[in-house]
């Protein structure tokens, strides 16, 4: 006879302690609405952004965006504050044009609120433009709201999953994050969560096989039986 305590949980019988979402990308195609106002910020400063610094720009926070920016034009005297400020004045005109879900989000998060399972929204943008992004991912979708400037630190860095996963009352390492950029992934591994990475404008193929890090194509057919799968440690 088997000893019971030694077999791994069934995922059946597991479930996510919570589902962390990032928004950009993830939830909601926003980042294409970033592409337009960084462009036109690009060239109100009189040049054109790299395809490099576009890229580097997904999922950070918004003072390193605009170093970034800076940097990429040469134009490292601006003001990073007044820079972000135009640039969000920007994207909250275009957010309340209407945003789109990315394939498959709408359903799974309705999924996951259905099955009785906590949820946060972990996001390196401003609380302002968060707010006017929950008129269309709804208000009541969240247990805890976590943004980028309400942070000690942004993604990379660990600090926002964990706070989300504080205001849940959960263990992180229990938890599932979602994600679609290199700085969310790694932010929610350095806390300790278990990912499923869905590329949005990023390649992400160079992470498959990394520990705690499942790829998926899109969130279509995923639902909450495959997150608990996500959690059920791969044996050597």
């Amino acid at each position: 006879m088997s000893d019971l305590r030694t077999e791994t949980p069934s995922p059946a019988v597991l479930r996510p302690a919570a589902v962390l979402f990032d928004m950009d990308g993830t939830l909601i195609d926003s980042e294409k609405v970033w592409e337009i106002a960084i462009v036109e910020l690009a060239r109100a400063y009189g040049g054109e952004l790299s395809e490099r610094a576009r890229a580097a720009m997904v999922g950070v926070a918004m003072g390193e965006s605009m170093r970034i920016m800076y940097e990429d034009l040469g134009q490292t005297w601006r003001d990073p504050d007044a820079g972000a400020r135009e640039l969000e004045d920007r994207v909250a005109g275009l957010f309340t044009s209407g945003l789109v879900w990315r394939p498959g989000a709408t359903v799974l998060l309705a999924a996951v609120r259905a099955a009785g399972i906590p949820t946060a929204l972990v996001t390196s943008t401003s609380r302002r433009l968060v707010e006017v992004a929950l008129d269309t991912l709804g208000r009541d979708s969240f247990d805890a709201v976590v943004c980028g400037d309400e942070v000690p630190a942004n993604k990379p860095d660990p600090a926002p999953y964990r706070m989300a996963a504080d205001a849940l009352g959960v263990d992180v390492t229990a938890c599932v994050a979602i994600e679609d950029s290199p700085a969310g992934i790694a932010s929610a591994r350095a806390a300790g969560a278990t990912v499923l990475a869905v590329p949005c404008e990023l390649d992400l193929s160079h992470l498959h096989g990394e520990t705690g890090i499942h790829l998926r194509g899109s969130l279509d057919d995923v639902d909450v039986p495959h997150l608990a799968t996500l959690l059920v440690p791969s044996k050597a």
